[in-house]
């Protein structure tokens, strides 16, 4: 697809880093995994019957069970994507559905079905809510999203806090709950085999992950219909593989740290990735302004892939139809092996050690 490009940043060519737009995983990460360990200290404070199922400490979704019912619960931000719409004046609908879906994608990676989600928008102060139509479409998007992941809005939190949140936008978030009404759904990374297929579905384009790099490169990135591309929700397809007794082993939701999240398992395997959907026209466009080489690319963006669902080969065809009847695109894309972790992209001649993602 050629798209059009609106306007570009006056810059060099030299090679533009996380670090250099205020994101850095090397500072981030250490301080992330130091939560975590804090945090599993607390999972005795559970009582009354209550009880944590510890192996889902640092997934993408909390896990806690009483008796045989299983509760799951997720936090998550969008990120700084509104900016593409404040920078556009447009697309406010599009963000309202991607902080629902970047919420609903990490809570289904554990098989929940998604019950209740309440919202956090927090601004400078009140003049961003003054303008009617951008705030009828936030909130437009952000209802359609709920209904297309069958998830309650149950109500949320607008807080005004001026010298925190930049004049003129807002920071969008929250947190939702689901059900996991047997322990058979339950997906957790010891199910995980030598000898699994890795399935990858094809994502819209950049989603919620590497804007803050994306806009650090271009002012406004080559359509920003493109950039704003609302993210594919994922709760209903997992709950009909799971109602068509494929048995999912493990799912990747891909957003922060890329390609690397195919080995977010605690598991010591080696993932061989060999094959990839194309990337999208956005990103090749982003590597050739950023100077940056595949392998910065792959372990920052999603490249076109959005999940990773781990299963059995003999049911990789059957959930395929199931997939492609949710009206997504799916590729066989490899294999799950015995070996140190560690990633081998071999379309792209690309190894991540397992050392590049010390963090679940």
């Amino acid at each position: 697809m050629t798209l059009v490009l609106w306007y570009i940043m006056k810059m060099s060519k030299s090679k533009i880093t996380y670090s250099q737009v205020g994101d850095d995983y090397s500072t981030k990460d250490p301080v992330k995994k130091l939560a975590q360990t804090a945090a599993a200290s607390t999972g005795n404070n559970l009582k009354n019957g209550f009880s944590e199922v510890s192996d889902t400490r640092g997934e993408s979704a909390y896990v806690w069970k009483q008796g045989d019912i299983y509760m799951a619960s997720v936090i998550e931000g969008l990120g700084t994507k509104n900016l593409v719409a404040d920078e556009l004046r447009d697309g406010y609908d599009v963000i309202g559905h991607d902080t629902v879906a970047t919420i609903i994608n990490d809570l289904v990676t554990v098989g929940a079905k998604p019950l209740v989600i309440h919202a956090y928008w927090a601004i400078e102060d009140n003049s961003w809510l003054q303008d009617s139509k951008r705030m009828q479409d936030l909130i437009q998007g952000w209802k359609s999203a709920c209904d297309l992941a069958g998830v309650s809005w149950g109500g949320g939190e607008t807080p005004t806090l001026k010298g925190i949140i930049s004049p003129n936008t807002i920071d969008l978030g929250g947190c939702a709950i689901g059900i996991i009404t047997s322990e058979k759904r339950l997906i957790l990374d010891k199910n995980l085999s030598a000898g699994d297929r890795i399935l990858l579905l094809k994502s819209n384009g950049i989603n919620s992950n590497g804007i803050s790099l994306a806009r650090a490169i271009v002012k406004k990135l080559p359509d920003g219909e493109t950039i704003l591309t609302k993210t594919n929700i994922y709760a209903k397809l997992i709950q009909d593989l799971l109602d068509s007794d494929i048995n999912i082993h493990y799912i990747s939701n891909i957003t922060g740290h890329g390609l690397r999240k195919i080995m977010r398992s605690s598991r010591n395997f080696t993932y061989v990735i060999e094959k990839l959907f194309e990337p999208q026209e956005v990103f090749k466009f982003i590597q050739k302004e950023a100077d940056l080489n595949d392998y910065e690319m792959y372990e920052t963006f999603n490249m076109g892939q959005d999940y990773a669902i781990f299963l059995s080969a003999e049911d990789v065809e059957k959930a395929q139809n199931i997939i492609s009847q949710n009206g997504f695109e799916s590729l066989d894309g490899g294999f799950v092996e015995e070996g140190e972790r560690k990633i081998v992209i071999k379309p792209k001649n690309i190894i991540f050690e397992g050392s590049t993602l010390d963090l679940r």
